[in-house]
């Protein structure tokens, strides 16, 4: 096996186990730090405009106090009809979410912020948002319940792991990068991090 690189000041800012799942596919050495803030959306806030606002602070605000680091900054948000669809924290609120997007489309906004505290402020931040389009299977109730008890995911925005059993409640899925559902597109970190001048392959 390949030995990981070794690069000891790259932070996920995130304590989410799906995000550093996903950045453990580079074979990178980070460190994963909660930014703990409110990420309520603002009033009359666009969609996009939160999942990036939140992608920034939350990847600024580990870097304010770790100098001479990499800090990778995501947010999720899921919108249906432009309502934004949040995590549904209990099985009720989860299955109602369900029964909304059932033979729907439903739009993720997933944005990404790499955060290079060893540049100014004003130059420190690269920022995307990736979208994805996802289209529900129109099923009945007692599937959505099923599905539900069985897999619990009531921490993530939409009420279905598409890494999981999820992916059997979904009809079409359409993106640029299939791992930008899951919370953190990587196709748009490599970029980022080669700009930063992080090297995958050596040789």
């Amino acid at each position: 096996m390949t030995d990981r690189l070794v690069l000891p000041h790259l932070i996920l800012a995130s304590s989410s186990r799906y995000r550093q799942e996903l950045l453990s596919r580079l074979r990178l050495s980070f460190e994963a730090v909660s930014p703990d803030i409110d990420e309520s959306p603002l009033a009359n806030e666009l969609p996009e405009h939160t999942a990036v606002r939140l992608a920034q602070e939350k990847a600024a605000k580990i870097a304010s106090d770790r100098p001479d680091s990499l800090v990778i900054g995501s947010d999720q948000v899921a919108t249906l009809d432009g309502m934004q669809i949040g995590k549904p924290g209990n099985h009720e609120n989860a299955l109602q979410q369900l029964q909304m997007m059932r033979g729907r489309e439903v739009i993720f906004h997933t944005a990404l912020c790499l955060w290079d505290s060893r540049r100014p402020p004003d130059e420190a931040a690269q920022v995307t948002n990736t979208l994805t389009f996802v289209r529900f299977r129109d099923l009945p109730d007692h599937e959505l319940d099923a599905y539900l008890h069985i897999e619990q995911p009531y921490d993530c925005a939409g009420s279905a792991k598409n890494e999981g059993l999820g992916i059997a409640l979904i009809e079409k899925i359409d993106s640029s990068d299939p791992t930008a559902l899951t919370g953190l597109p990587l196709i748009a970190l490599c970029s980022m991090l080669r700009r930063a001048g992080i090297a995958f392959f050596t040789g």
